[in-house]
């Protein structure tokens, strides 16, 4: 008797962001109508990246869709951390910018986490600030980091509750791996990060309930180290329009997986936008 493989439910990322950047579309509209200023946010490059130059048009296309207004600040790739800073400052400073993405990475030269630092918390919509870590890890108002905010929604809308269940993080990265894990305890789920260095991975993987992936290596967990049922996150995305999970063998074992693209990516950009109208409605309530 042969069986047909069980073929995991996609998570829709791109639905789901479409639903946010509805909502949040019409919040910026109401505030506009209010006040008679646009949210605006402020998105701040350094140097010619491809990657980074079509990431931030990305976000300034959906800026213009959800009617928020969009500063765009171009550095050259030379620019000492000193000027970044100087720019991030002017940037915090200004009463008509309520939101600041740098896009990152920045070039090995500069200090990232100084130019992060000089980004207002009240203004941190990217949650890249140590006032915003501290915010997830103490469970306190503040604004998430904005790919482990999309997957806590995602987790949300597919009714998947993290109380009681083994979460694995498979990545450290101070803005998605660490926060991640950090929302996901804060649900009450039991959290295991790993890394390049975990020894014998394949078993924790195994013991995942919900796996989040963000290791930065394409296709590098497959479908055998899935446990059935398993809901997973694919957080990376890799030349060729991979993840850092072989999609087709893991999704014969798990019960939700996120595609890529189309899962994590197009909610990271949603939660910017609607954090970016929650910094707007606080800083003109003020």
């Amino acid at each position: 008797m042969t069986t047909t493989p069980r073929t995991a439910n996609f998570m829709d990322g791109t639905a789901l962001a479409r639903e946010i950047g509805d909502r949040t579309a019409a919040r910026a509209a109401a505030l506009t109508e209010r006040t008679g200023k646009a949210p605006c946010l402020a998105t701040v490059l350094v140097g010619e990246d491809p990657a980074s130059v079509t990431y931030v048009k990305m976000k300034r296309n959906r800026c213009a869709k959800a009617g928020i207004t969009s500063r765009h600040v171009e550095l050259p790739a030379d620019i000492t951390t000193e000027q970044l800073v100087a720019a991030l400052t002017e940037l915090s400073e200004d009463p008509d910018v309520h939101g600041i993405l740098l896009q990152h990475p920045v070039g090995e030269h500069i200090d990232e986490r100084a130019a992060f630092e000089a980004i207002a918390p009240e203004k941190d919509v990217d949650g890249v600030t140590m006032t915003s870590f501290a915010a997830m890890g103490f469970g306190l108002p503040g604004f998430e980091s904005c790919t482990p905010g999309g997957i806590m929604r995602l987790l949300d809308a597919y009714g998947v509750d993290p109380t009681g269940k083994r979460a694995v993080v498979v990545g450290r990265s101070a803005i998605l791996g660490k926060p991640v894990g950090l929302l996901l305890l804060g649900r009450n789920a039991t959290v295991t990060y790993c890394h390049s260095r975990t020894e014998n991975l394949s078993e924790v993987i195994r013991e995942a309930d919900i796996l989040v992936a963000a290791v930065g290596k394409p296709e590098f967990i497959r479908g055998e180290d899935i446990k059935d049922g398993a809901v997973v996150i694919d957080a990376g995305y890799n030349p060729g329009n991979v993840g850092d999970v072989h999609f087709e063998s893991a999704a014969e074992r798990a019960g939700l997986i996120t595609p890529v693209p189309g899962g994590v990516g197009p909610m990271t950009i949603a939660v910017l936008l609607e954090q970016t109208v929650d910094a707007a409605e606080r800083q003109t309530a003020a």
